[in-house]
């Protein structure tokens, strides 16, 4: 049996959105032509937006400018108020936290070697920023404020609505990193107060190369990606129709499947993480009320995660450690220690993370296996040794 349990990293495409998909390949003509191959396309592309508008709640006055990925977005974000700081603005202030993505530590570090300064607000045992730490850290010249919604690795979801209040009473932008959010919890782009709010498809059962950055209207915006007249002016390149009516799709069935994501596959989360915490010397990590309902991230003492996640890939089953977009690394997780947890334990952390399809029986599978290969390397393991002996 295969069972693959690293949904925070990218998920399969569903086969309802992979036919939408191949279905709208054909349709290749010039959205910006006045001829009728380019009038077929647009009309497609009109009827994407009028699912994708509604499905974040953003209104019809605002952007949704179609990108690549939630890192692209992630990026033009950043770069727009480092592009104000070089053309003079007095703001130069970034806020945003260590739980991040790469996607913004990596553009948060890069405009610093221009002389932008960036706080990075600490997180609690539940993964969360303390609300008075970031009022406290607002400057007269805080260009932006930058909270994902949820970890990728932690499931630790932020609260977003009252940060996008603190943003709102101290006139600061506020953007967010949503790609945990579409499918794990209802995104409203008002209701959450948020300026900008970045997304990727193959986070929600989508295509890869297809994701979106939403724009308040009147809210600063500089394109990252110069060329033709394509969203607007506001992202150049030809636009992937193919992609963007896939994502609408999926977008679509993941609103549809928030119930099933709350209900059922929370219920299959708490039973792997039941199971786990049976293991001697386990532990889980932030409180289910704050994290989203298909996320487990466990540390296993005296196994080193890439052992861990070898070992589980050999019985066919799929997940995670540290950063899921670099589980190669050989370091601890940045998240575990953010938490509290010491850097010895924090090489020992896995994620697990489910979806809508995952099914009972590929969870029964992987309590069955979990306990035998947990035993396999802590026979073999130095660490784990001198804690026995201890």
């Amino acid at each position: 049996m295969e069972v693959y349990l690293d949904n925070n990293s990218t998920t399969p495409m569903n086969e309802e959105v992979r036919e939408v998909y191949h279905e709208h390949e054909k349709f290749y003509g010039n959205v910006n032509s006045i001829y009728q191959k380019g009038i077929e396309t647009r009309k497609l592309l009109s009827k994407a937006y009028d699912v994708i508008y509604p499905a974040i709640g953003a209104r019809d006055e605002d952007d949704i400018i179609i990108t690549s990925s939630t890192t692209e977005g992630n990026n033009a974000v950043i770069k727009t108020f480092l592009y104000n700081f070089l053309q003079g603005s007095e703001k130069k202030h970034i806020i945003t936290t260590v739980a991040e993505h790469s996607s913004i530590k990596a553009p948060c570090a890069f405009v610093k070697k221009f002389g932008m300064e960036v706080t990075y607000l600490y997180t609690d045992e539940n993964g969360r920023i303390d609300l008075q730490e970031l009022e406290d850290s607002i400057r007269n010249d805080t260009a932006l404020i930058s909270v994902l919604f949820a970890s990728n690795e932690s499931g630790a979801i932020q609260p977003i609505k009252e940060i996008g209040e603190i943003s709102k009473k101290y006139e600061i932008p506020f953007h967010c990193d949503g790609a945990q959010a579409i499918s794990k919890a209802k995104v409203d782009v008002k209701e959450l107060g948020v300026d900008y709010f970045t997304f990727s498809a193959h986070k929600f059962h989508g295509p890869k190369g297809i994701g979106g950055l939403y724009v308040r209207n009147g809210s600063p915006f500089i394109p990252l990606i110069h060329g033709g007249n394509q969203m607007g002016g506001k992202r150049g390149g030809s636009i992937n129709t193919a992609g963007i009516v896939a994502m609408a799709k999926a977008m679509e069935l993941a609103n549809k499947n928030l119930n099933k994501m709350y209900f059922e596959v929370a219920k299959l989360r708490d039973k792997l993480e039941d199971a786990i915490l049976k293991i001697p010397d386990t532990k889980s990590y932030v409180d289910k009320k704050f994290r989203l309902p298909n996320t487990v991230i466990a540390s296993f003492r005296g196994i080193e995660g890439e052992a861990m996640l070898w070992e589980l890939n050999q019985s066919g089953i799929y997940a995670a450690t540290g950063s899921s977009c670099s589980s190669e690394r050989l370091q601890g997780s940045e998240v575990l220690e953010a938490l509290g947890e010491d850097p010895e334990i924090a090489h020992t952390g896995i994620i697990f993370s489910l979806s809508r399809f995952t099914k009972e029986d590929e969870i029964d599978y992987v309590i069955d296996k979990l306990p035998k290969i947990v035993d396999k390397l802590r026979n073999i393991s130095m660490t784990y040794a001198k804690v026995k002996s201890s």
